[in-house]
């Protein structure tokens, strides 16, 4: 007997939740006030994006780019672009003109949609986008105007179109995304996302022993839509039939905790950025003010959160901080770190469940990673052993988009670019990003571990170390940190602390207090730039070490 091979494509499930749970919200944060939908009119406005698009001439296979906050619309194009056969292309609004215009150009995107206030960020390449036939504007009622003669509003865009679509029977390996890589070196890089790819990530978040989403949540997305697909977070929200809530353009701490509150979220997901600065309104202000009952779990990614902090979250309102690992091209999920991830780990002390929670993680089922030396092979997986992390599977990338780059492949597998360990227990352990360990004297030397220890003193907002040029050792450590307001913590104390954990030779050699860090486009600490400043300045380590 042979089973009936259905073709996985988004148009099965992105409606599913609309239709199981018609009269649930879609609720967006904005300036006056919130905006709030059901499932069902999300789901009805998503097919009449679709036959706008088709009315306009767009084809299976044609790029549609976004060039939104996170909201209600945003999530109109994840349903609609994706199930009419187009590829929905989410531009990353903060990128440079420069950039922008590469990556349009270079997907050959014929349609933007842009939110309003975002339009003077598209002026600067009038003229030099030739594919993009017409830009529609998502107004909110600030008044954004365009030089761009091909335009119209949103909402007269999709108004004459019919609530239901015909969706087509696409092959599963069609594309349905493109996002690209904010690349340290040399242009972006595009990674193609299928329906195939994107219906089996939407699948694996939904496990209870991976993200665990549920049509019970209440999901607060502040991870960007622009980036990695907001984690694919709205497309499995969809699947599930969950609350979704967005911030829109309103990214303050106080605004996003608010509105956690409000509207009762049991789930979000964001860089550790995001966790810290709200950890510090809490610490400020206290249970008095936020009830944090409804919110059960935090899931944090983009870079290592410091496991004092989610201690902290636990021990304080009982929330889980989920640690999870992955990049733009695994779409992009690859591991998780849960409190409790094993049976066998139900008893261990919460002391040894932290030492595990701090880890990158399990894999999700599925895939395959491995460490391995520099002439590939593998090494081995007892929790010392360092190596070049791979990864492989159905919704990882194999190649970019019309973009070959061998060196970021081999043999089937994805070079991340993480140095990392694989312990016993087959936990992955970021050591770093390959181009942020610090060599000196032959020896490595850990950032992340470095920055997790100093951001667990008390006093310490947050924390950035970067290698510096040395004559002798070839790279020391520096650490930039930022006080809380009014904290006593020097230079000396830092070093002490790190003194508990680290050999004298880990140490950093400086100490910078500063009242910012750079982030990158997404959130993350700008390593990058952070070393490009103090290049500029001329920054000399102090004469501090001699042996």
């Amino acid at each position: 007997m042979t089973m009936q091979q259905t073709p996985l494509i988004l148009s099965r499930i992105l409606g599913r939740g609309a239709k199981l749970d018609p009269n649930e919200e879609v609720v967006t944060l904005l300036e006056n006030g919130t905006h709030r939908q059901t499932l069902k009119t999300t789901w009805e406005r998503a097919n009449r994006v679709a036959g706008a698009l088709k009315a306009h001439g767009i084809k299976e296979g044609d790029r549609v780019a976004s060039f939104m906050w996170s909201n209600y619309r945003h999530l109109e194009l994840y349903q609609g672009v994706p199930s009419m056969g187009a590829v929905l292309h989410t531009l990353n609004i903060r990128l440079s003109p420069a950039d922008l215009e590469y990556i349009i150009n270079h997907a050959e995107d014929r349609v933007i949609f842009a939110d309003e206030d975002l339009l003077p960020l598209l002026e600067p390449l009038k003229g030099k986008i030739p594919t993009v036939e017409l830009i529609v504007i998502c107004r909110y009622g600030e008044n954004g105007e365009s030089t761009f003669t091909d335009v119209i509003d949103y909402e007269d865009f999709i108004k004459d179109q019919p609530s239901s679509f015909d969706w087509p029977e696409l092959d599963e390996n069609a594309p349905m995304g493109l996002c690209y890589t904010s690349g340290t070196t040399g242009k972006p890089k595009g990674v193609m996302y299928t329906h195939r790819s994107t219906y089996l990530h939407t699948m694996a978040q939904a496990m209870t022993d991976s993200v665990s989403l549920s049509a019970l949540d209440a999901l607060c997305g502040i991870v960007p839509m622009f980036h990695a697909m907001g984690w694919g977070m709205p497309f499995t929200a969809s699947m599930l039939g969950c609350k979704q809530v967005y911030p829109h353009k309103y990214m303050s701490p106080d605004k996003l905790l608010q509105l956690i509150v409000d509207e009762e979220v049991t789930i979000s997901a964001g860089v550790p950025t995001i966790w810290q600065g709200i950890k510090a309104i809490l610490e400020a202000e206290g249970e008095s003010k936020y009830d944090m009952s409804n919110l059960s779990r935090l899931t944090c990614g983009g870079s290592a959160p410091p496991v004092s902090m989610m201690r902290w979250y636990w021990e304080t309102y009982g929330v889980e901080m989920v640690q999870g690992w992955g990049m733009t091209e695994t779409n992009p999920l690859g591991t998780l770190s849960r409190k409790v991830a094993k049976r066998s780990h139900i008893r261990l002390t919460e002391d040894q469940q932290f030492e595990n929670i701090a880890k990158a993680g399990l894999l999700i089922p599925g895939l395959d990673i491995e460490i391995v030396d520099e002439e590939w092979n593998p090494v081995p997986h007892d929790g010392e052993s360092v190596g070049e992390l791979l990864i492989r599977g159905p919704w990882i990338a194999a190649e970019y988009y019309n973009d070959p780059q061998p060196d970021k492949f081999h043999n089937g597998w994805l070079v991340t670019g993480d140095v990392a360990k694989i312990d016993q227990e087959e936990y992955l352990i970021i050591a770093d990003r390959s181009k942020d360990l610090i060599k000196s004297g032959g020896e490595w030397i850990s950032s992340v571990d470095l920055e997790n220890h100093i951001i667990a003193l008390e006093g310490v907002l947050q924390a950035a170390v970067v290698a510096q040029p040395h004559p002798k050792w070839d790279e020391r450590p520096v650490a930039l940190v930022i006080l809380v307001e009014g904290s006593n913590v020097t230079r000396e104390l830092i070093l002490e602390h790190c003194a508990s954990i680290f050999a004298r030779w880990q140490l950093p050699d400086d100490v910078i207090f500063v009242e910012s860090i750079p982030l990158t486009t997404t959130g993350k600490i700008d390593k990058k730039t952070i070393r490009a400043d103090l290049d500029e300045t001329n920054y000399q380590l102090p004469d501090m070490r001699t042996a």
